[in-house]
């Protein structure tokens, strides 16, 4: 068996820090009275709410499902002391910011494919990659995050034509290459139930 990467999502103790994956993507927290915080996240499918609701489950931190108003299922926690550090570390002036210290590990990036993470395949093409999810309406957040991606080698240096649909509703970062989904697999760990067909798991052996 290979040996794991320190920084994998298999390898490294579940932290309550590791909840700052859904605030990569499109996730938002609250605080309340400088005493409290809520962390939620609404996702596109079923799986992505449990699977998350499991991963907040292990870190001590229990959530309730409801319905976003645009429908979509709503993974919220409730107003909690133990959240109000990441709020002040991710929050500057009433918008996301992402802490200049942020160190992108294998959990954390699990939580991030999870709530907006997806499989891209080239149709009539052996070239595959995967989408990472970024916030629409955060675009302040993009930049840093690109950084965090290139120093965990997910993404080339330059990181030229990552980022995708920049002018929609839904801007994503492209992982490609050979090298760096064999990255990105051995950081996000294995697939949650019903997750295979947008995992990457299987993108390891693919053309780069």
């Amino acid at each position: 068996m290979a040996q794991l990467s320190f920084y994998s999502a298999d390898a490294s103790q579940p932290r309550v820090a590791d909840l700052a994956g859904v605030l990569c993507a499109h996730g938002s927290i609250v605080s309340f009275a400088s005493s409290a915080a809520r962390l939620s996240v609404a996702v596109d499918e079923p799986w992505r709410a449990t699977a998350l609701r499991e991963e907040f489950a292990v870190r001590g931190v229990t959530t309730t499902l409801t319905t976003a108003d645009c429908g979509s299922p709503l993974v919220r926690t409730a107003f909690r002391s133990d959240l109000l550090w990441l709020a002040t570390a991710w929050t500057s002036d009433g918008a996301k910011r992402v802490p200049d210290d942020f160190l992108l590990t294998g959990a954390v990036l699990r939580l991030w494919a999870l709530a907006a993470g997806v499989r891209e395949r080239h149709e009539g093409k052996r070239r595959t990659g995967f989408l990472l999810g970024l916030d629409p309406d955060e675009q302040g957040t993009h930049q840093p995050l690109l950084r965090a991606l290139r120093q965990a080698g997910l993404l080339s240096v330059s990181g030229t034509g990552s980022v995708v649909g920049v002018r929609t509703d839904s801007p994503s970062v492209r992982i490609t290459g050979r090298a760096r989904l064999r990255r990105l697999v051995e950081l996000v760990g294995d697939a949650p139930i019903a997750a295979e067909p947008a995992w990457p798991a299987s993108l390891g052996a693919v053309s780069a």
